[in-house]
């Protein structure tokens, strides 16, 4: 299991004070690109996907990891 796996998995089981450096480091695993032009949001794309907008301020707010998981699931299934 990889590092970006357990991140996912830890994720999965408590959505509460992650930092957005912890979401681009699995966004970047699982093949997501995202940016954030010296914007206070970072935006997860992937082709086929709705993109997802996060704010950058810690914490994040549990309903955005829960939806970045989703995200990461959707892309997950389709490989």
């Amino acid at each position: 299991m990889s590092t970006a796996d357990k991140t996912l998995a830890r994720m999965r089981q408590n959505p509460r004070d992650w930092r957005i450096e912890d979401l681009q480091a699995v966004a970047r695993r699982m093949g997501i690109e995202w940016d954030q032009d010296g914007t206070s949001h970072c935006v997860f794309r992937h082709p086929g996907k709705e993109h997802l907008s996060v704010p950058a301020h810690r914490p994040i707010r549990p309903i955005y990891v829960r939806r970045f998981v989703a995200l990461v699931d959707a892309v997950k299934g389709e490989n």
